[in-house]
């Protein structure tokens, strides 16, 4: 007898039931070949393997173990890596083991956020010759899927050369190899960004917040990841709605820690750039810097200011290599205790002296000074509360307001305008933020 035909719907499900056995057990994609795994700090690892099978894991001389629960997922914990050498294997074995090549131990920052994140290295004079010197084998990136839809890296983690370099985000890519170039160690940026989108988008769920669809797409799948910090640069998205960003930023700030598990991780910013120009009217720049200052309050923050260098019509700056440089000042110094200027001035004290009133700053480094010109932007009140154009002087650590419109000033006020000429830096090269003296 001829054993009985199966019909091609049956078969179908056979074939479909064979294939929920899988035939080696599989990493999560953020540890594939040529993965950066963080340094002096507890490494969760995780993937997906049969349900209960029992795995081993190891890289640089340990080995532990793992089983897969009832949905597959399988995790387990490398003790703290030291620094340095070379690459190594990082391997799983169960039914079958699989290898990750080339996985090295360094620093993981985590980058995301909006357009000033996901701008890839690109095109022009500048950056090709950019490119071209791009010869940063330990410099790593990894961009969190879906990568087509972000327009970023392909899958997996890619070597910095000037042949892959232009799939690096612009401003992570400076941040990581001026880390790399002064720890000398590697360093692996994990770049989770989408342009134009808006705060609430990237929310980790917290107190009745529910979890925004960017955090759920891109953050998830790459938690509990081990990192340093996170880099972040956003804001240009809700310039439309810039009342309450602060709290949302601060909320954001602190979910991400929680999420994370690390403690008060790291998270640095870009405050937004000048854009558009000072009319006075219906601007929200101001507002939406203010809010990103307010974070400041929180525990390891920190923010580059980038107000010197935008464009009419453009919140993002070109410069992505200068603020991903004034990024990596401040990583130096707040969380690797370089001796390096990280800050620009920052005003600690407002004094009426006549008609006039005296800013004193903190951070002046080796003097202030105004890049050749008259100081820019600077604006005093009375009691009426309203502002009006000021002239500025240097004097030391300080600098003395005045306006003829204002007998008496009791305020002030730099930078405050969508589209401010703010000049006013350190010896350093680093510019002041935008700041005001009222609350009204």
């Amino acid at each position: 007898m001829h054993a009985p035909r199966l019909s091609p719907r049956i078969l179908a499900l056979a074939l479909a039931a064979s294939t929920t056995v899988r035939a080696a057990p599989v990493l999560a994609p953020v540890f594939g070949d040529h993965a950066v795994l963080q340094v002096e700090k507890p490494v969760p690892v995780w993937g997906q393997a049969d349900p209960g099978e029992h795995l081993v894991i190891a890289f640089a001389g340990q080995s532990v173990a793992a089983t897969a629960g009832p949905d597959g997922r399988w995790s387990a914990v490398l003790s703290a890596l030291a620094a340095g050498g070379a690459g190594g294997d990082l391997s799983v074995t169960g039914k079958a083991t699989v290898v990750s090549h080339d996985v090295v131990a360094g620093e993981v920052w985590l980058c995301a956020g909006g357009s000033g994140m996901s701008e890839p290295l690109g095109g022009g004079p500048a950056h090709g010759d950019e490119a071209s010197a791009a010869r940063f084998p330990q410099v790593r990136a990894f961009v969190s899927a879906p990568a087509a839809r972000s327009g970023g890296a392909p899958s997996g983690w890619i070597l910095c050369s000037p042949q892959t370099v232009r799939g690096f985000p612009s401003v992570g890519y400076a941040f990581a190899r001026s880390l790399h170039t002064r720890l000398g160690s590697a360093v692996g940026i994990v770049v989770a960004a989408v342009a134009a989108s808006p705060i609430e988008s990237w929310m980790a769920p917290a107190p009745g917040t529910p979890e925004g669809a960017l955090f759920a797409e891109r953050i998830d799948p790459l938690l509990p990841l081990a990192a340093r910090g996170v880099v972040w640069y956003q804001g240009e998205g809700d310039l439309a709605r810039t009342p309450g960003y602060g709290g949302r930023f601060t909320a954001l700030i602190r979910g991400w820690r929680t999420r994370l598990g690390q403690g008060e991780l790291p998270f640095l910013w870009v405050q937004l750039a000048s854009f558009g120009r000072a009319t006075g009217a219906g601007e929200r720049g101001p507002a939406l810097r203010e809010g990103q200052a307010q974070a400041l309050s929180l525990p390891a923050a920190g923010q580059a200011v980038a107000i010197d260098m935008g464009a009419v019509g453009d919140a993002r700056p070109r410069d992505d290599q200068e603020i991903g440089r004034r990024l990596a000042l401040i990583a130096k110094a707040q969380v690797y205790g370089l001796s390096v200027d990280y800050s620009g001035p920052v005003p600690k004290g407002f004094e009426p002296e006549g008609g006039s009133l005296k800013v004193e700053f903190a951070h002046a480094g080796d003097g202030l000074t105004a890049a050749g010109k008259p100081l820019q932007s600077f604006e005093v009140a009375g009691q009426d509360r309203v502002f009006h154009p000021a002239t500025a002087a240097i004097r030391g650590s300080a600098v003395v307001v005045q306006s003829p419109a204002v007998r008496q000033p009791i305020a002030v006020r730099y930078a405050w305008h969508d589209g401010p000429e703010a000049n006013l830096f350190n010896g350093a090269g680093l510019p002041a933020a935008p700041f005001r003296s009222d609350s009204w």
